[in-house]
């Protein structure tokens, strides 16, 4: 077969535009790439500030602690309630794996109790700022409403299901009485008040909130020693 000059020209000039594809493309991944790391950079920083207790930082903060410029923040969110609920978007994300208790519902109530107030608590110490400033942000969002229902919704299901013998073997009125008490105990504004307002330390916030959710469970006769 005889190649002709004029062949040998198109091949190589096919190959010169593929490789500025490639480039290009190589390019915009980059670009997409930073932004993406930019953009988790300030989030990430949003969470910070929340943890240091300001619940409603300004993007000029955010920007500092970032290491970004104010004009990236407001590339990628068009005002800074966007940004803040997405920093509370993606904390809810990282956190929820941290609720899960294995082998739920199973095991002595002694066991259970002290699972599910480790859990409780190691979610509270990472959440716990976080949820406080998606208590200020769901008084005028209802987005972040909607989500904090729905993760009470689950952390409810959750009460249900670690202590479903002790609920079912209580009086129909004294059943819903002491679920609602139990739910409400672990809550993030209730566990703020053990660990911030009290000042309780893990260990005495444990030992308070395992006896109060063995009282309630099984009343009068719950032994977190047996």
């Amino acid at each position: 077969m005889r190649v002709t000059e004029s062949a040998v020209h198109v091949t190589a000039g096919a190959s010169e535009a593929a490789a500025g594809a490639a480039s290009d493309a190589a390019s915009t991944d980059g670009r997409a790439a930073r932004r993406m790391r930019n953009r988790t950079a300030v989030l990430d920083a949003a969470i910070a500030l929340f943890a240091e207790g300001n619940l409603q930082p300004a993007p000029g903060e955010i920007a500092v602690r970032a290491q970004v410029s104010h004009r990236s923040i407001n590339r990628y969110f068009p005002d800074n309630r966007a940004l803040l609920r997405a920093a509370v978007d993606r904390q809810i994300e990282i956190g929820i794996p941290l609720f899960k208790i294995h082998a739920i519902g199973k095991g002595p109530l002694v066991d259970r109790i002290d699972e599910f107030v480790r859990v409780r608590l190691a979610a509270f110490e990472e959440l716990g700022a976080t949820a406080r400033a998606a208590s200020y942000l769901s008084a005028t969002s209802r987005i972040v409403r909607t989500e904090m229902e729905a993760v009470r919704a689950l952390l409810t299901d959750q009460v249900d299901r670690q202590f479903a013998t002790e609920l079912s073997a209580l009086p129909e009125a004294r059943r819903e009485a002491s679920r609602t008490a139990v739910d409400a105990l672990f809550q993030f504004e209730s566990l703020d008040y053990y660990r911030r307002l009290r000042g309780l330390d893990q260990v005495n916030a444990h030992e308070l909130l395992a006896r109060a959710t063995g009282d309630l469970l099984v009343p009068g006769s719950f032994d977190p020693g047996a």
